[in-house]
């Protein structure tokens, strides 16, 4: 339900539909605990604060509500912008940022962890009521949102961003359908993105959800990383290091190939069930575990999802097979197959990493959303010249943040001499 709540100091109104106004103070203290290992948007908005550059410009955001994201929303807002934020999965609000967002800064913010899609989609449309001249996605839930049901918003909108591997996809097929009506950031590859959010923040994150949900010991398990991505990699590293044995199982010759001379079991995912005790999916692909691989695994078998939808487990295919269902503790739920097995199954299938955790650690989200800060930046000011299509981060943006993020850590590197400079850029010279 949407509520509407005074802002503090400016006899306001602000919109909101959060779970209890009264967690504010504990929200706050969250997000300065994040705040204080990011500091590449700490820099970021300290030169927003003097410029300004997004003065008037209405943003609406479909990311996860989380304390890191808070600090993206304060870091747009303290350059002028007008946000609105919605959660983009039902498992991973915060529920403290949230109203943190709303009560202390006056951000209209629609989303309760926990919510039905009915909700969800609601919150979205919420969003897209606020007229937003750029979006920002995390799942392209918001962009699809904007082209199917609120074609009359597409002319104003100067582009968006999308900060997830399953978003990216989705708009890419939109721009080969030819459907994107306006330009894309894809955040998502940036290099200052991929190569530390996934691998790193997921690796890290995805074990500590599991972690909470089970409090079982990884060390001599069999684990099943199913997608050997960026974020599959992180994983099956971190699972390693606390002893585990990893199977990875792939469709793309080249990532299993790279799989297997990273030292680990290639199979499908047929033998697979058979034999893990954890199994972890994040393909960005639908049905990737299936009726037929449950009813291979053995008893007591743990089951989770850190690809951004549920999808990935045919959770309609298990229910069919399942005899009784019960939530064993918070986040498990036990299902007790036909074959008298039984599967547990983490955070219905969810972002196991956000919905049974607190997601990435905000030192890696710091990278992640300075490329989201800057690159709305350059669309107000560029947006407009840009086709309709997905579009790399800026180079100039990636290496000014992996400058930032060097110097932030006490890390000096080499420059090239004139001399260096002059050989990369010649063929004349050789041996």
């Amino acid at each position: 339900m949407v509520e509407e709540r005074a802002e503090e100091g400016e006899g306001m109104r602000v919109e909101c539909d959060i779970k209890d106004p009264s967690l504010a103070s504990l929200g706050a203290l969250r997000i300065e605990w994040a705040e204080k290992e990011m500091p590449v948007l700490r820099k970021i908005r300290e030169r927003f604060e003097k410029s300004r550059p997004l003065e008037g410009v209405r943003i609406g955001a479909c990311l996860h509500v989380t304390t890191e994201t808070a600090a993206l929303v304060k870091t747009l807002k303290a350059a002028g912008a007008q946000v609105a934020l919605c959660a983009s999965n039902p498992l991973s609000t915060q529920d403290d940022v949230a109203a943190a967002l709303v009560e202390l800064e006056g951000i209209q913010v629609f989303a309760v962890k926990g919510e039905d899609q009915k909700r969800y989609y609601s919150h979205i449309r919420a969003v897209l009521a606020t007229g937003p001249m750029v979006t920002l996605d995390d799942g392209a839930d918001l962009v699809s949102t904007v082209h199917q049901e609120r074609r009359d918003l597409l002319e104003s909108i100067v582009g968006g961003t999308e900060e997830t591997t399953t978003g990216v996809i989705r708009l890419r097929a939109m721009a080969k359908d030819g459907v994107l009506r306006y330009p894309i950031i894809s955040v998502n590859d940036a290099r200052t993105k991929h190569l530390f959010d996934n691998r790193y923040g997921t690796g890290q994150s995805t074990i500590d959800g599991i972690m909470r949900a089970t409090n079982r010991l990884l060390a001599g398990s069999v684990f099943v990383v199913s997608g050997y991505g960026w974020c599959g990699r992180g994983v099956a590293m971190r699972a390693r290091g606390m002893g585990a044995r990893v199977i990875v199982t792939e469709v793309d010759p080249v990532r299993a190939l790279e799989a297997t001379m990273d030292g680990f079991e290639v199979m499908p995912m047929a033998l697979a069930a058979k034999v893990g005790d954890f199994f972890c999916t994040l393909t960005g692909d639908t049905k990737v575990i299936r009726k037929e691989h449950f009813l291979k695994m053995k008893d007591g078998a743990i089951v989770c999802n850190s690809g951004h939808f549920n999808v990935e487990l045919d959770l309609e295919g298990l229910g069919k097979i399942t005899r009784s269902r019960r939530e064993i503790r918070p986040f498990v739920e036990e299902y007790r197959l036909v074959n008298g097995r039984r599967v547990f199954v983490l955070a219905e299938g969810r972002l196991v990493n956000l919905a049974a955790a607190e997601g990435h650690p905000s030192a890696v989200m710091d990278m992640s959303f300075a490329n989201q800060a800057l690159s709305v930046e350059y669309l107000v000011k560029r947006g407009r010249e840009l086709e309709p299509r997905v579009h790399p981060v800026p180079e100039e943006i990636d290496r000014s943040i992996a400058s930032l993020k060097l110097e932030a850590m006490g890390v000096r590197i080499d420059k090239l001499t004139k001399e260096q400079r002059r050989y990369l850029s010649s063929w004349q010279e050789g041996t």
